[in-house]
C-alpha cells in the first residue's frame, strides 16, 4: 500500500488536472508497486475533495464489464466508481467540450434504484427487485491521467484507471424507462450514431451476460468497506460498446429501439 501522503497528494494531482483540464502521467509509472487496493484509496481521497467543494455522490459506475476489455486491461473484475452530481447532463442539450481533455462515448443501461442493495450475498434477482427502473443511458470517459504515455506510448494500468474515477466524466440519461422485469434486458440493443453514422451498436448481454450482473458485483464488492448502494442511486451498470471518440462540433445518438433514444451534441 502507499504511503498515505502519497495517496492524498496523487488525489489532489487528479482534483487539480480535472479543474484544469491538464492530464497528468500514469502514477503507475512513477510508483511501479501500486496495486489495485491504492487506485481506490486515490480515488476514495479524490471523492472527498469534490466532497469538501460541495458536490454529492448520485450513484456508482460500473467498468470493464466486457470480456474483451478486462483482457486487454488484464484483469477478471470489474471495476467501480462514483457518480458526481456535476456529471449529469440533460437529454438533448448541448455540452461544452471544454468540460473534458479527450472524451470518449459509451453506450449502457442505468439502473435507478427504488430500495437499498447491502452484500454481501446480493443476487442477480435482488437487483431486478429492488430497482425500480432501467433507462438507456450515454456515458462521457475522459482521460485525467494520459490513456497512452506522452513519450513511452505505453497503455495505463488499471490500477490509473481506478485513479482516475475509472474514467468516468459524464452521464446523459434518456430514452423510456422500463421496470426491470418487463423486458429481456439481455437482449436490449443499441445503435450509436456519430454526426449521423453508426459507430457502434451491441447488447446489453455483452455486460457479464445480464447487466444486473455488474450491480449485484458492486453491491457486494462495496459491502467490506460498510457502503451499500441506496434508493434513488443511479447505477451504470457497464458499457456494451466500444468507446467512440468527441470532440466539439459532434452530435450523438443511442437508438435504443423500443426503449427510445438519447441524444446530446458536444459544442
Amino acid at each position: 500500500m502507499l504511503p498515505q501522503d502519497t495517496i492524498a497528494r496523487l488525489a489532489r494531482e487528479l482534483y487539480d488536472a480535472r479543474k484544469t483540464r491538464t492530464q497528468v502521467r500514469h502514477f503507475s509509472r512513477r510508483f511501479p508497486e501500486m496495486d489495485i487496493s491504492d487506485g481506490y484509496a486515490i480515488q476514495r481521497a479524490w471523492v472527498e475533495l469534490e466532497l469538501a467543494d460541495g458536490r454529492s455522490i448520485k450513484g456508482r459506475k460500473i467498468g470493464l464489464t466486457s470480456r474483451a476489455m478486462q483482457q486487454a486491461s488484464q484483469i477478471t473484475e470489474p471495476d467501480f466508481a462514483p457518480l458526481m452530481d456535476d456529471m449529469f447532463f440533460d437529454q438533448g442539450s448541448d455540452i461544452e467540450a471544454s468540460r473534458f481533455i479527450a472524451p470518449r462515448i459509451e453506450v449502457e443501461l442505468a439502473f435507478i434504484l427504488g430500495r437499498p442493495l447491502k452484500g454481501p450475498g446480493v443476487t442477480l434477482f435482488d437487483v431486478l427487485s429492488a430497482a425500480e427502473y432501467v433507462t438507456p443511458a450515454i456515458e462521457i470517459i475522459d482521460a485525467r491521467i494520459e490513456q497512452f504515455d506522452r513519450e513511452t506510448k505505453v497503455m495505463r494500468k488499471v490500477f490509473d484507471t481506478i485513479s482516475d474515477f475509472a474514467a468516468n466524466a459524464g452521464i446523459v440519461l434518456g430514452g423510456r424507462p422500463v421496470r426491470p422485469n418487463d423486458v429481456d434486458l439481455r437482449w436490449v440493443g443499441a445503435l450509436l450514431y456519430k454526426n449521423g453514422v453508426i459507430e457502434e451498436t451491441g447488447l446489453a448481454a455483452g455486460v457479464l451476460n445480464h447487466p444486473a450482473t455488474g450491480v449485484a458485483w458492486l453491491a457486494n464488492k462495496i459491502a467490506p468497506y460498510d457502503e451499500q448502494l441506496d434508493a434513488g442511486d443511479v447505477v451504470l451498470a457497464g458499457s456494451f460498446t466500444r468507446p467512440t471518440t468527441a470532440q466539439a462540433g459532434d452530435s450523438f445518438h443511442a437508438d435504443y429501439g423500443p426503449l427510445g433514444s438519447v441524444a446530446f451534441r458536444l459544442v
